[in-house]
Formats: C-alpha cells, structure tokens, sequence
C-alpha cells in the first residue's frame, strides 16, 4: 500500500527528502572542434604544438563539485610542431617515445571553485609511464555545447621527456605550457 500524501506533514517530508538527495553530475563527451596543445621553447624561440588527437570524458555539475570527474586519453602519436625534424625527434626516444607509450592519460577526481566560472581540477598525469600530479584550471561555460576553456604547467622532465642530452633547461625549458579548448556535449 502505497503511502498518501495528504498530510502537509507528508508532503514536507518528502520535498525535505527529494531535495536532501544529491544532484546528478551531468556526464559529457568531446565534441568535434576541439583543441589540445603545447607550448615551450628550443633555444630560445618559442614553438608550438598539437597532439595527434584526444579523447575527454566529463562528469560535471559546478554546484556538486565532488562528483565531477574528468579523464582525458592523449594520441602521442602524430604530435606535430610544423617542423618535420622536430616532430620525428618528439615523438623519438628521448622524448614522447611513441613506440612504447603511444597513449598519455590525464585523470582528475579533485575539483575546487576559483569563484566565478573558473574551477581547478586536481589530478594525475601519465606520460611514458610515469604519473605525477598536474593542476588543470579552466572556465566552464555551460550551453550547447558546453565548453571547457583550460591551461595547464607540466615539467616535461618530472615525466623523463627530452632527457639525456636534452635534460639542460637553458635549451628546453622544464616547465611546458599546455592549453584546450574542450567542446562537451552530454553523453548518450
């Protein structure tokens, strides 16, 4: 026997209950016209880059920020700088080393409001089999599609990226610059 809600009581029950349950974060998948890249510099010029392609998955709600989450797989393979000897050094040994990590991976279960529409995603980065955390910060502006507007620091040597004979910071920094453009679209 199904209970009535005829009693003010009931009802105030029940709306204390519905509104005591925790909001669903809406889950989002990349749509197309997205955008991933790098900047850094090599002898003092400044060269920027593109990843051969990326996948993000997000589960996000601004006003439930402990459920969000965010994991992003990177192609290493088919990075490109507009500079074919540079592209066929970074995707070498010394550097991505594609041929035995083919994929980086980029997982955040951590995320703090900056104030306004900006947010912080505390997370780990794996790169050539290495993991280390990297803070994400980005603008959230929800639509159709929503979009993730984001930048990121990651020390290219933390991750044993252009060791050896490139490991000296006078001729490619440490600190590489990394930023997207994320178009999200619920997911089905």
């Amino acid at each position: 026997m199904s209970p009535k809600l005829t009693s003010p009581a009931a009802v105030a029950a029940m709306l204390v209950a519905m509104m005591a349950a925790p909001a669903a974060a809406t889950d989002y998948v990349q749509a197309p016209g997205s955008s991933l890249a790098f900047a850094t510099k090599y002898d003092g010029e400044v060269f920027t880059g593109k990843f051969g392609g990326f996948d993000t998955r997000l589960s996000f709600d601004p006003e439930q920020l402990d459920s969000a989450k965010l994991d992003v797989t990177i192609q290493l393979v088919g990075t490109s700088t507009g500079n074919a000897d540079r592209d066929s050094t970074l995707t070498g040994g010394d550097f991505f080393n594609v041929s035995k990590f083919a994929q980086a991976r980029y997982v955040a279960e951590k995320f703090r409001a900056l104030g306004g529409d900006q947010y912080a995603a505390d997370g780990t980065l794996t790169l050539r089999g290495v993991s280390k955390p990297v803070t994400l910060t980005f603008a959230w502006t929800p639509g159709a599609p929503a979009t993730l507007s984001g930048k990121a620091t990651v020390k290219r040597l933390d991750f044993g990226v252009g060791g050896g004979d490139w490991a000296d910071t006078g001729t490619i920094p440490d600190e590489v610059a990394i930023s997207t453009r994320v178009f999200l679209v619920p997911a089905r």
